[in-house]
C-alpha cells in the first residue's frame, strides 16, 4: 500500500504537470489529514535517532527505519460505505490494524496485525474539544478509534508496544474497494470454503480473481472460517496484503495514464494520514524510498495472543513473546 501510494503518485505528478497542474491539485486536495504530533505532544515513545552516513548527501531519499500504523476503518458514513459495510450508519472502529515496520535501508518489511478483539489498557486520549478520554482497563483494542479517532488509535498502539509510530495511514471501506477495482482486481488463494453472510462473501476454496467488493468482503470475513474469531480474519487480510503488492508489481500503470489516474484518485480519495504524509510530494517521497521492496520481502505476522481469562471471546497479548516482537521493531 505504501509503495503503491508513492510510485502511483509519482507518475501522476508527471501527468499533472503536463495538464497544467489540475490533476495535482485535485489529487492533493483529496487527502485528509490529522495532526497527530501536535495532539500527542511529547508524551510518546522516543523517536529513533539516525546518524547520517557520509554518503547521505548522495542519496536524497530517506533510508532510516519506519513504523507506520495502517488502519482500515469500518466507518458507515456516506452512502458508499453504508452500502459496502451494512449495519448501523453511525460510529466507526478500526476494523483492521497493522503496524508496518520497514527496516533501515527500506528493502525489507514486517507487517504486524493487532487483533481488534485484544483487551488492552486504553490510555487517556486528547479530544478535539480540549478534553480527554478516561483511562479504560480491559477495553477492546478497536474501541480506541471509536472514542478518540486516529489520535487515540496511535496513542493506544504506542502505549501497548512502546514503539513510536512515525506515520499514520487510514483507508475506508469504499476507498479500498475502489482501489482494488482500479488496479483490475486482485488474485487470492483461499484454503477453505467461505460462506459469510456478514461480509456478504461466498467462495469455494482455491484461487480467485476478486473485484473490489469481493476483496473487501474477504478482508472483513470472520464467520465460518477457523474458530470464527478475528484471528481467522487476520490470516485472510495478510494474504490480501501480499496479493495487493503482487498486483501492483505486475501492473505497469505508467503505460496507461487513464488507469494511473484512476488508481491515484481512488487511493488519495480514501486516505486519511498524519500531517507528515498529507501531500502528493510526501507520499511520492515515501513510495520512491520503498522502490526496492517486493512482496517476497514483506513478512506478515500477528501479535502473539492467548485467550483472555475474563472472556473466552477476547484475547490478550501473550507475554513475553509480544514484548519481544515489539522490541525488535524499535
Amino acid at each position: 500500500m505504501l509503495k503503491a501510494a508513492g510510485l502511483t503518485l509519482a507518475g501522476v505528478l508527471v501527468a499533472g504537470a503536463a495538464t497544467g497542474g489540475w490533476a495535482y491539485w485535485h489529487l492533493n486536495s483529496n487527502i485528509k489529514s490529522v495532526d497527530i504530533d501536535q495532539a500527542l505532544g511529547d508524551d510518546r515513545p522516543a523517536k529513533v535517532t539516525v546518524t547520517p552516513s557520509p554518503s547521505a548527501s548522495e542519496s536524497p531519499l530517506p533510508t532510516e527505519a519506519l513504523n507506520i500504523l495502517v488502519l482500515g476503518s469500518d466507518s458507515r458514513s456516506g452512502k458508499e460505505n453504508q452500502a459496502l459495510g451494512g449495519g448501523d450508519s453511525t460510529g466507526a472502529r478500526s476494523d483492521t490494524a497493522m503496524v508496518v515496520h520497514v527496516d533501515a535501508g527500506r528493502t525489507e518489511a514486517t507487517v504486524v496485525s493487532i487483533p481488534r478483539d485484544t483487551l488492552v489498557t486504553r490510555p487517556s486520549c486528547p479530544l478535539k474539544d480540549g478534553g480527554s478520554t478516561a483511562v479504560a482497563y480491559q477495553a477492546m483494542f478497536n474501541s480506541a478509534y471509536s472514542v478518540g479517532g486516529p489520535v487515540c488509535a496511535v496513542k493506544t498502539v504506542e502505549s501497548i508496544t512502546n514503539v513510536r509510530m512515525d506515520h499514520y495511514i487510514e483507508i475506508d471501506f469504499a476507498g479500498f474497494a475502489k482501489l482494488v477495482d482500479a488496479l483490475g482486481g486482485v488474485t487470492v488463494t483461499t484454503d477453505e470454503d467461505i460462506d459469510d453472510s456478514s461480509s456478504h462473501l461466498t467462495l469455494r476454496s482455491g484461487t480467485h480473481h476478486l473485484n473490489g467488493k469481493q476483496a473487501l468482503g474477504l478482508a472483513r470475513t470472520r464467520h465460518g472460517i477457523g474458530d470464527g474469531s478475528d484471528l481467522g480474519r487476520i490470516g485472510l487480510q495478510q494474504k490480501l496484503v501480499k496479493a495487493l503488492l503482487e498486483q501492483i508489481a505486475s501492473t505497469n500503470l505508467l503505460t496507461s495514464p487513464t488507469k494511473l489516474y484512476s488508481v491515484a484518485d481512488a487511493l488519495t480519495g480514501s486516505l486519511t494520514t498524519d500531517t507528515g504524509l498529507d501531500s502528493l510530494t510526501e507520499l511520492m517521497s515515501l513510495g520512491q524510498s520503498l522502490k526496492g521492496l517486493s512482496a517476497d520481502q514483506v513478512k506478515t505476522v500477528m501479535m502473539p495472543v492467548v485467550q483472555a481469562p475474563s472472556d473466552h471471546n477476547r484475547v490478550v497479548a501473550e507475554e513475553p513473546a509480544a514484548s519481544r516482537l515489539w522490541k525488535s521493531l524499535r
